[in-house]
C-alpha cells in the first residue's frame, strides 16, 4: 500500500511498548529499530534510516552469535542505505560483511546468497566496473534458477540487473531481451500500480531511448512515472529519476524547454532528498548544463557543468570515466565560447583519464 507515515506511527507505538517491557539489548528491540529504519529507507530519508539500522546492529552484535542471519540482515540494510546515498565503498564493506555471514550459515544455493551476490554486483555497477557487476549478477541468477519457481519475482530482478549491465556496455538487443523477461514476470507477480512495475517500464523505455526510438521510450517512461506518482511520496528520489528520464527524452527530441522543465523538477527533489555529494545530483547538474549548452546559453551551461564536476571529483576515483566526461563537457563549452586555451586545459584533463 505504501502508506509509510501510518507504518511509522504503528512501528513507533510498538517500539515504545518494547522499550518499557524489555531489556535494552533484547533482540526484539533490534527488530523494532530495524523496522523503523526500513520505513525511513522506503521514504528516501537515508540519514534517519541509517540511524535506526545502526541502533539495531549495535544490539544484535551484543545479543546474537557472530554468524546469526539477523546480523547479516543488519549489515545488508546498512549497505543498502550507503548504496542509496552514493557511498559505494561503504556499501561494499557492509554488503561483503553480510555475504560472509551468509556463506557460513546457509547452504550454497540459498536465495539469500543470491540477494547478497546481487547487492555486491549493484555496487560494482554503480562504480562503473561492469565486468565485475555482470559476474556477481550471473552468480545470483544461477542460484535463483535452481532455488526458485520459474515465475518467482526475484528471477525478474536478476533479469533486470543483467539487462542493465548490457545496456551500459551498449548491447541494447541483449538488454531489451532481459528487461522484457523481467517485465513479463513482474506483470504476473505484482498489482498494476506497484513500484517494481514502474522500474520495469522505465528500464524498457531507456533501452528504446538508446536505440533512438524516442516515442516508444516516452511511452514507457510516462507509464513508469504515473505509477510512481501514485505509489510514492512526492519527494521520493525515484520520482526524481522519473522526471529526469522524461527530461532526457525531450532533450534528445530537441524540445529543450520541456527538457529543462522536467530536469528542474528532478533536481528540486534531489536537492531535498539526497546528500550534497550524491552522484544523482551531479547527473542533474550535468543534464541541465547540457540543455543550456544546446540552447546556446554558455554561461548557464558552465555554471551547471562546474557544479557537476565539483561533486564528481569528490564522489568518484580520479580515473573514473564520468570524471573524464565532466572535464570534456566543460572543455566543449569553453571551445564554443572561443576560449581555446581553457578548452585545451579541460580536454587534456579528459585525455589523461581516457
Amino acid at each position: 500500500m505504501g502508506d509509510y507515515s501510518k507504518a511509522l506511527e504503528f512501528y513507533e507505538e510498538s517500539h515504545k511498548i518494547y522499550e518499557k517491557a524489555l531489556s535494552p539489548n533484547h533482540p526484539s528491540l533490534a527488530t523494532s529499530y530495524n523496522n523503523i529504519g526500513q520505513v525511513y529507507n522506503n521514504m528516501g530519508d537515508y540519514s534517519k534510516a541509517l540511524e535506526f539500522y545502526e541502533k539495531s546492529l549495535k544490539i544484535r552484535e551484543k545479543a546474537l552469535p557472530p554468524n546469526h542471519p539477523d546480523l547479516a540482515t543488519s549489515h545488508n540494510n546498512i549497505g543498502q542505505v550507503y548504496n542509496n546515498m552514493g557511498d559505494y565503498s561503504k556499501a561494499l564493506e557492509f554488503y561483503e560483511k553480510a555475504h560472509q555471514i551468509k556463506e557460513k550459515s546457509l547452504p550454497s544455493n540459498h536465495p539469500s546468497l543470491a540477494t547478497s551476490y546481487n547487492n555486491i554486483g549493484t555496487v560494482y555497477y554503480y562504480m562503473g566496473d561492469y565486468s565485475k557487476a555482470l559476474e556477481f549478477y550471473e552468480k545470483a541468477h544461477q542460484i535463483k534458477e535452481k532455488a526458485l519457481p520459474p515465475n518467482h519475482p526475484n528471477l525478474g530482478t536478476s533479469y533486470i540487473c543483467i539487462g542493465l549491465v548490457y545496456k551500459n556496455i551498449g548491447d541494447y538487443s541483449k538488454a531489451l531481451e532481459f528487461y522484457e523477461k523481467a517485465h513479463k514476470r513482474k506483470e504476473k507477480a505484482v498489482p498494476p500500480n506497484h513500484p517494481d512495475l514502474a522500474m520495469s517500464y522505465n528500464n524498457i523505455g531507456l533501452v528504446y531511448k538508446n536505440m533512438g526510438d524516442y516515442s516508444k521510450a516516452l511511452e514507457f517512461c510516462e507509464k513508469a512515472h504515473q505509477i510512481k506518482e501514485k505509489a510514492l511520496p512526492p519527494n521520493h528520489p525515484h520520482v526524481a529519476i522519473s522526471y529526469n528520464n522524461i527530461g532526457g527524452l525531450y532533450a534528445d527530441m530537441g524540445d529543450y524547454s520541456k527538457a529543462l522543465e522536467f530536469y528542474e523538477k528532478s533536481l528540486k527533489i534531489r536537492e531535498k532528498a539526497l546528500p550534497p555529494n550524491h552522484l544523482d545530483l551531479a547527473s542533474s547538474y550535468n543534464n541541465i548544463g547540457q540543455v543550456y549548452k544546446n540552447m546556446g546559453d554558455y554561461s548557464k551551461a558552465l555554471e551547471f557543468y562546474e557544479k557537476d564536476l565539483e561533486i564528481t571529483k569528490k564522489a568518484l576515483p580520479p580515473n573514473h570515466p564520468s570524471l573524464a566526461a565532466s572535464y570534456n563537457n566543460i572543455g566543449l563549452v569553453y571551445n564554443s565560447m572561443g576560449d581555446y586555451s581553457k578548452a585545451l586545459e579541460f580536454y587534456e584533463k579528459t585525455h589523461k583519464i581516457k
